[in-house]
């Protein structure tokens, strides 16, 4: 089974940017309900998607205090635990990041490390991906962060 995961959050100053559970910058952060992880959001949907539990949103709805500046490494611990309770796990993961404002590079083995230690799965399996949008559209201007993952469960 397969799961497609999408997320996307506007950035300001004075917040702070996880990706993947890692801090990778104090300067500019997701306007987000929760800590607007885009990683972990979309390997939460991606997960959700293979075991056609719908999205993050019916999970863990904006509208809930109880999300307010959450962690998303905590929302993707429930998740796992739903992804047990199905009897299933994780073959691989597949994550690509579109972000402008700064080179993600030096991250991406860090970001791979933690959402294989966090999933319980070989960092073989897991790989991330990091692209600007050629300064187009609301991520090249600088005005947001996008997340694509894909995740195949057995």
């Amino acid at each position: 089974m397969v799961g497609f995961g999408y997320d996307s959050h506007r950035i300001e100053k004075g917040r702070k940017l996880f990706l993947g559970g890692v801090l990778v910058d104090e300067e500019f952060g997701c306007i987000a309900h929760s800590d607007g992880d885009v990683v972990l959001h979309s390997l939460i949907d991606a997960i959700l998607g293979a075991l056609g539990l719908g999205d993050i949103g019916e999970h863990f709805p904006d509208s809930d205090v109880k999300y307010k500046d959450i962690s998303s490494v905590s929302l993707l611990e429930k998740v796992l635990e739903k992804l047990k309770e199905a009897n299933r796990k994780i073959l691989n993961i597949d994550v690509t990041i579109i972000f402008e404002l700064k080179k993600l590079s030096p991250y991406k083995q860090q970001i791979r490390m933690k959402i294989a230690e966090l999933c319980g799965v070989d960092f073989q399996r897991v790989n991330v991906k990091a692209k600007t949008n050629e300064k187009m559209g609301f991520i090249g201007r600088g005005e947001g962060i996008a997340s694509f993952c894909i995740c195949q469960i057995e």
